[in-house]
């Protein structure tokens, strides 16, 4: 320890220059220093720390004094500065037991320093003679071989005798070119030349670091060229199939690389069979490995695309036992939803047993495709629900913490764990998902599902999370297939109507136009004025809007459910689609049997709920000025009609009436506007009452709504009836004969009667039986 404080005492008192020798003082100081062991000058009683202190005030004083008796020359400025005189800091207080140094007194001016003295006067006889004497060097001066280069040292660990300056420059040294023969001044690199040799240096660490670098850039160049558009089938082919010789035996190593995958997915793309089940059979063994790649995942995805029935059942096989942890996967969980896509119904299932426990993947081959349902294969193989439930548990734990939650295998996954699981682990499921996670599921069938399963189930505070969570999606989910399902359970359950109407509704109503004229983004609005109709939902979407969750449901609930799944079975037996001629058959014979699906989950009255999310939200009246707006356009189109249908009859249990009569005249008088155009054969665009649509529209218009019927009579078709008694507007006018409004049929009948008899146009059939 004393020699380490002697070392920094005298760091801090020699000022070292380059090439010149240090100065007889200092070396006088060096001396004073480097004393034997176990001595110290008189004035260091205790450490060399306090030494050191001494002597740099030392030699502050001397420098003073010395500036004082004379200035020094030109030539010597350069190593003596001026010192600057600084104000004496405040003793602190003494603490007991801290050491305090003794003051150094500086001597009298009356008495100086008879060594002081002596310095000067030899100092002063240096000057006279110009010159600076030097000391003799042993073998380490200067004129000693150059040792190695010192590192820069950094500003905060520079001593306060040493010149920064100098050690700043040598930082700049990597900037300059190097000095040529008998020049000593450096020149700056320029800017390209920099550019230059940083990629020159570059190119030298990847050919270093990558093993088929040179074999890489070979590829690229043919790939520049075999991707173009415009190139000929016979040179697309050579370029491909020079490429795979290039590659052969090392297509595992390089499909990792950025570049090398993309050159591998455009030979696969344009290759001969024969190449491709070549390639196919090199990288087999290390598909596994090349699914979890960022790179090479896309590489095999377009392998599986263009793969035969025979190497599509290989790849799956191999993925035994690894299903779930590629799941896990960021990257490998899109290898195992495109296999799951492309996959048969057998092999689907194959996959989800890998997901369901252990025994299962062991026995999949005892579970034939009719037990799709978890819960009849845990019946027929005998298997413990319990240990099936846990297993499913750390699967689907890490994939939701991931939120790796966009692909339809999981989805199924989910509703096949909400089947069996109990009270607490379908709770905690089902916190996890409420919230924006949820708004990524409903894109598929089982993710929709899950979704209003979530919506039904879960707590008010859930529900508002799952909402919040929709908040700027409302366009897109109402567009999509099922996507749209999930907003009608939410109009249909949600007792929150403020929430609802602030988030939902008010998204809706800037778009009411564009959903008005999709197919599912319709479904919402005919929910609200015409609930549970089997027009507008099919027994598949009433079967997913009642299901629910066995452990969260009261056994009263259980078995309303299961009648409602069987009866919506049954009549799913019986129409199996519903196509646009079945549409038709509805519409010319009236309304269908409509069966009661209520939808349960909600506590208010859904009269209530509806009105005030239709009337009070001011969404009804919205829609209904933008019927009249569009009135053409969308009474002639396919999915607008039934919109405005709803709103011309003012919708289920008169939810528009009273508050909205005045506008729904106005769209009455909008339609007969458009059906009083005159009949003209040289217009490009059919008249209302031509048009397929609109005919049929206005037809059932005439029979349910008598105060459309009276207005259309009185503006459009009084006086006509001749005009219009040949083709689809036939139609409309025999409606006025079937209504059940006698007033409406006294209004046509007279002018009706002789085209009757003319057989011009056909009398109904139920007012033949009538009379």
């Amino acid at each position: 320890m004393v020699e380490d404080g002697r070392r920094r005492a005298s760091g801090g008192v020699r000022e070292e220059e380059d090439g010149e020798q240090a100065s007889e003082e200092d070396e006088d100081e060096k001396r004073w220093v480097r004393l034997p062991d176990g001595a110290l000058d008189h004035d260091c009683h205790r450490t060399a720390a306090a030494a050191a202190a001494i002597l740099r005030k030392r030699k502050r004083e001397r420098e003073k004094q010395r500036f004082l008796d004379e200035e020094p020359p030109v030539s010597d400025r350069r190593r003596r500065h001026r010192p600057i005189a600084t104000p004496e800091k405040k003793k602190s207080p003494v603490r007991s037991g801290e050491f305090q140094p003794k003051p150094h007194r500086r001597p009298a001016p009356s008495a100086p320093n008879p060594r002081l003295s002596r310095r000067s006067a030899m100092a002063i006889e240096n000057r006279q003679d110009g010159k600076v004497k030097k000391r003799k060097h042993g073998k380490e001066g200067p004129e000693a071989p150059a040792s190695k280069k010192v590192k820069p040292v950094s500003s905060k660990s520079v001593p306060k005798g040493v010149d920064k300056s100098r050690l700043q420059k040598q930082r700049k040294q990597s900037n300059y070119k190097k000095p040529d023969a008998g020049n000593e001044k450096q020149q700056p690199l320029t800017k390209k030349e920099r550019r230059l040799h940083a990629k020159e240096l570059t190119e030298v660490r990847k050919q270093k670091r990558k093993r088929h670098y040179t074999l890489e850039q070979e590829l690229a160049h043919l790939w520049e060229k075999m991707r173009q558009h415009d190139i000929a089938k016979e040179e697309r082919s050579r370029l491909v199939t020079e490429a795979l010789k290039n590659m052969k035996g090392k297509i595992s190593e390089i499909a990792s690389s950025h570049v090398s995958s993309r050159v591998l997915q455009t030979c696969i793309k344009y290759c001969s069979q024969a190449e491709r089940d070549e390639v196919f059979g090199e990288l087999q063994p290390h598909l596994l490995k090349l699914a979890s790649s960022t790179y090479a995942v896309h590489l095999v995805k377009k392998l599986l695309d263009t793969a035969s029935k025979k190497q599509l059942a290989a790849f799956i096989s191999s993925l035994h036992g690894h299903v779930a942890s590629h799941l896990r996967h960021m990257v490998g969980s899109v290898v195992i939803e495109h296999v799951y896509q492309l996959a048969n119904a057998t092999q689907k299932q194959e996959l989800l047993m890998e997901l369901y426990s252990t025994e299962l993947q062991l026995f999949k081959d005892l579970v034939s495709t009719k037990e799709s349902r978890l819960v009849d294969v845990i019946s027929k193989l005998g298997l413990q629900k319990s240990l099936v439930i846990r297993h499913m548990s750390l699967v689907i734990q890490p994939i939701l913490e991931k939120g790796i939650v966009d692909h339809s295998i999981i989805h199924r996954m989910l509703v096949e764990y909400f089947s069996i699981a109990d009270k607490s682990s379908a709770r905690d499921v089902l916190q996890q998902l409420s919230g924006p996670l949820l708004v990524r599921m409903i894109h598929t069938r089982d993710g929709s599902q899950v979704g209003m399963l979530c919506i039904k189930h879960g707590s008010a505070k859930e529900r508002k999370k799952i909402i919040k969570g929709m908040k700027g999606h409302i366009g897109k989910i109402a567009n999509d297939q099922y996507g749209s399902l999930v907003l009608v359970c939410v109009v249909s359950v949600v007792d929150d109507t403020k929430l609802v109407t602030k988030i939902v509704m008010r998204e809706v109503q800037t778009i009411l136009k564009e959903l008005v004229l999709d197919k599912n983004g319709r479904r919402p609005l005919l929910q609200l004025l015409h609930p549970n109709c089997a027009r507008y939902l099919s027994p598949s979407d009433f079967t997913a809007l009642n299901s629910s969750i066995p452990s969260l449901c009261s056994k009263d609930a259980l078995e309303a459910d299961s009648r409602a799944e069987s009866a919506d079975a049954n009549e799913l037996g019986d129409k199996k689609a519903d196509t646009e001629m079945a549409e038709v058959e509805h519409d010319e014979d009236g309304n269908p049997d409509e069966v009661d699906h209520s939808i349960n989950g909600g506590k208010k009255d859904p009269l209530i709920r509806r009105r005030e999310l239709l009337v009070n939200s001011g969404l009804a009246e919205g829609l209904v000025d933008v019927c009249i707006e569009n009135a053409g356009e969308l009474i002639a189109s396919n999915f607008g009609k039934e919109v405005v249908y709803e709103v011309a009859t003012g919708g289920a249990d008169g939810i528009l009436h009273p508050t909205l009569d005045d506008k729904i005249n106005s769209l009455h008088e909008a339609i007969a506007a458009l059906a009083a155009q005159p009949k003209s054969e040289d217009t490009k665009e059919e008249h209302v009452l031509e048009n397929f649509h609109s005919s049929r529209t206005i037809r059932k218009l005439i029979v349910d709504c008598p105060s459309f019927a009276v207005t259309l009579w009185e503006k459009a078709l009084k006086g006509k009836c001749r005009t219009w008694a040949q083709g689809h507007s036939s139609k409309v006018i025999t409606a006025f004969l079937e209504s059940s409004d006698s007033k409406v049929c006294e209004l046509a009948k007279k002018e009706l009667q002789p085209l009757i008899n003319e057989a011009i146009i056909k009398q109904p059939e139920a007012k033949i039986a009538k009379q």
